[in-house]
């Protein structure tokens, strides 16, 4: 089982030294042992306040994180297994409102076990406070970053966790909608962690103890320095244009043209990765989503890796460019990809819909949006990151209807005019800018 920390050793762990202040709260006065007269309520009350030292259930102050200001919310799971009654509704409310008028970004620490059956509905409808408040500070333009501790689980996962716009999980944490008292006897214990929200995309990143404060204090930072815009990158790979639509083919299909990675590693002083779609897939394979630093600003990106981009790599795409849009960071695309994966899963998977919401995003982001060709620029899976009037092309790419191959299947040509076909298509870069498909072809960095 990992370290249980309590509300006051999570504050010291992520806020800077002497910064914590405590936000104060009116206290309601509960009926004897509570709304529902629970017989040993006040008991059980008075044992957990001896016991941890909190009237409550969370403390709620304002602190610095690595040098960024923000809202901490952090849950005492020694009272009452951290559970969700009035009183914790009114902290909450208060945390979030306290935000959205001071501009701060809200990171909630969270350890709970549900909502307080001693106060019984009027405790669960404490979740549609929490989501009301979480949603008035989406529209606000704020981030909200949340730290999963051990357990997470029922409605405090549902709302604060699973709703933040980046989640973070201490490793080995209990993490699920359903807590280990409830779930079904034969349940798989390993789908309740945090390793396991990871791997089908609900959590960003699992962080040690020791550099979690270090992390956090980089997401407050990305998340609240935006850009104004964003030029595209310059070219890494070859330069020189290519003399035929084949050539083109063949040199952004070379193995050793730089890919996305080299592309994000030398445009970010530093960057940080969100990781999957939020409905129980990932496709790291294929798209890399997250925010960088670039001239001390921030940008967003998503960026295809040059194989076939699942249906959760386009959700996660869709996902990064509306908070980017709702944050009001600017968002590179980097298009590189033979086309969108088609097997018989993707098109389980939902790939026709998972495409649609890129095109969609892209379409209404409110934010500058730059698209670069690094590579192959296969068909509709690859349109659907490319800017409308705003994509650029490197040397050592192209830009195609169709692949050059299936485009001769269909037509029922020989497989010796594949290359003929390509030159038809008119896919080099210099062919898209005379086009006007693309604004321009990028340069190399100065020697």
């Amino acid at each position: 089982m990992p370290e249980r920390r309590s509300a006051r050793e999570m504050l010291t762990l992520v806020a800077d030294q002497d910064t914590f202040g405590e936000f104060t709260s009116s206290r309601s006065e509960l009926k004897p042992d509570g709304p529902l007269g629970w017989q040993g309520y006040d008991a059980s009350r008075a044992r957990a306040a001896e016991r941890t030292g909190e009237e409550e259930s969370v403390v709620c102050g304002t602190a610095r994180v690595d040098g960024t200001p923000a809202v901490l919310i952090a849950f005492e799971f020694g009272f009452l297994g951290g559970s969700l009654g009035e009183r914790t509704g009114d902290r909450l409310e208060a945390a979030y409102t306290h935000a959205r008028a001071h501009r701060l970004p809200v990171v909630p620490l969270i350890a709970t076990g549900g909502s307080r059956m001693q106060e019984g509905m009027l405790a669960l409808s404490q979740l549609q406070r929490v989501a009301r408040q979480s949603a008035l500070t989406r529209e606000a333009g704020l981030p909200q970053i949340a730290v999963l501790r051990d357990p997470t689980t029922g409605g405090g996962w549902a709302t604060l966790g699973a709703g933040a716009d980046v989640v973070l999980a201490l490793p080995g944490a209990q993490v699920g909608f359903a807590g280990s008292r409830v779930r079904p006897a034969d349940a798989d214990p390993s789908a309740y962690t945090a390793e396991s929200q990871l791997a089908v995309g609900s959590v960003d990143a699992v962080v040690d103890p020791g550099e979690l404060k270090g992390v956090l204090g980089s997401w407050l930072r990305l998340l609240m320095t935006p850009a104004t815009d964003v030029s595209p990158p310059r070219a890494l790979g070859r330069a020189g244009l290519p003399a035929t639509g084949w050539d083109a083919v063949q040199r952004a299909r070379a193995a050793e043209r730089p890919r996305a990675q080299a592309y994000l590693d030398a445009f970010f002083a530093h960057r940080r990765d969100i990781g999957g779609d939020r409905c129980g897939g990932t496709d790291p394979g294929g798209m890399l989503c997250g925010f960088g630093e670039r001239d001390g600003r921030t940008v967003a990106y998503a960026a295809q890796t040059g194989a076939a981009t699942r249906p959760a790599g386009y959700r996660t795409a869709a996902r990064l460019i509306r908070l980017a849009d709702r944050l009001d960071i600017p968002v590179l695309t980097l298009v590189d990809t033979p086309g969108a994966a088609n097997d018989a899963e993707a098109e389980r998977q939902g790939a026709g819909a998972a495409i649609a919401e890129v095109f969609g995003a892209v379409a209404s982001a409110r934010v500058p949006v730059t698209t670069l060709v690094i590579g192959e620029g296969g068909s509709g899976g690859a349109l659907a990151l490319a800017a409308p009037g705003n994509t650029w092309a490197t040397p050592d790419s192209y830009f195609s209807v169709i692949a050059p191959e299936l485009a001769a299947a269909i037509l029922k040509r020989p497989g010796e005019a594949v290359e003929a076909t390509a030159g038809q298509l008119r896919i080099r870069p210099q062919d898209l800018v005379a086009l006007g498909v693309i604004r321009g072809i990028v340069d190399h960095p100065q020697p």
